[in-house]
């Protein structure tokens, strides 16, 4: 243990450097060329004898790097606990039907009364319509997790524990097809174009929302380091332990529920990273102590969620591609690289 240690403060150095460095490349590239002067310049003062420079900047380019930051750290840190909480390395918020309900949740507000005067009035809340879309979406990520725990309950095996999530987040996307067949093509553009998933639409005071309701969800995942820790081990070595697993369960499906649903709201459904992102965490730092998992899974989160957007923007080009495509198809290969070369992830949880 103790000989690792030194290169894991290494590698999470080599994390912080370089989520830095891609933080300042992403609000840097893009369609318009900003000089390095300039952004710092922007970034530190908030000046800038350019006018257009300081628009780009302020309004579009560092909302859109601090959402991925949020995103980044939120999708990993939640698929982490799921797959602690369920001791299976399969599971995450996309598997288990979290983001499926979510995405109903979201549904319910854009799509209800299948009329675009729901989403016009949503539109004038302002902010209130923030809180009312991101209250719905993690309602909905809450209702699909609780019902999952319920069934947990009763099924102690994991691979058809994962198969029910499979089951009902199927069950979900239905019930929002169903939605999306009797809507309006207004409502129904708005909606896809959500589902695309994007990290450039939250700014403003939405961006102060979404980073209350992450950094809460992330000091709920922290708080509950220790009790991660346990439950590898079994819920009957937790309990003997003094570990109140009910209550933990109800916390790790807040914290989860939190993320989950706030990013989705805000940012669409993003694959890959949370059933992905921990296991290449485990990868680098060979450890499964959540106390040094949860923070470095927030940096290898940060870092490709920056490099992906980097990529999505295609810099130099007007183009901009949805931030799902690219996920899946930059983290997809690594995780298959990962598995093939380690063909033990089970080991990180029994």
């Amino acid at each position: 243990m103790t000989q690792h240690t030194p290169n894991r403060r290494w590698t999470l150095l080599f994390l912080g450097i370089l989520a830095i460095a891609l933080f300042c490349l992403d609000i840097m590239l893009g369609s318009v060329a900003i000089p390095f002067k300039e952004v710092f310049r922007i970034v530190t003062t908030g000046e800038s004898e350019n006018r257009a420079w300081l628009f780009i900047i302020e309004k579009i380019r560092l909302p859109k790097a601090i959402t991925a930051i949020l995103a980044g750290c939120g999708l990993s840190v939640s698929g982490l606990q799921m797959q602690t909480l369920f001791r299976n390395p399969l599971a995450g918020p996309s598997e288990l039907g979290i983001t499926a309900g979510a995405g109903l949740g979201v549904a319910a507000v854009m799509l209800a009364g299948g009329s675009s005067a729901s989403m016009y009035a949503i539109s004038q809340l302002g902010i209130s319509g923030s809180w009312l879309i991101i209250g719905m979406a993690s309602l909905g990520s809450a209702g699909v997790l609780a019902l999952i725990l319920l069934i947990a309950g009763r099924i102690r095996d994991n691979v058809i524990l994962l198969i029910v999530g499979v089951m009902i987040g199927t069950i979900t996307l239905s019930i929002v097809s169903i939605w999306q067949y009797f809507s309006q093509p207004e409502q129904l553009q708005e909606y896809i174009m959500w589902t695309f998933g994007s990290l450039g639409g939250v700014t403003g005071y939405h961006l102060y929302v979404l980073s209350g309701v992450v950094t809460g969800g992330l000091l709920l995942a922290f708080a509950s380091s220790k009790s991660l820790n346990a439950l590898l081990l079994g819920e009957n070595y937790a309990r003997s332990m003094g570990l109140t697993v009910g209550r933990t369960r109800l916390l790790i499906m807040l914290s989860t529920s939190l993320l989950t649903g706030s990013i989705t709201a805000f940012c669409g459904p993003i694959g890959f990273v949370g059933i992905a992102i921990p296991h290449i965490t485990r990868s680098l730092l060979g450890t499964s102590n959540h106390r040094v998992l949860i923070p470095a899974t927030c940096l290898t989160g940060t870092v490709l969620l920056l490099l992906c957007d980097i990529i999505a923007q295609l810099p130099g080009s007007q183009t901009v591609i949805p931030i799902n495509v690219v996920t899946s198809l930059l983290g997809a290969p690594v995780v298959i690289w990962i598995i093939v070369r380690r063909n033990n992830l089970r080991s990180s949880f029994s």
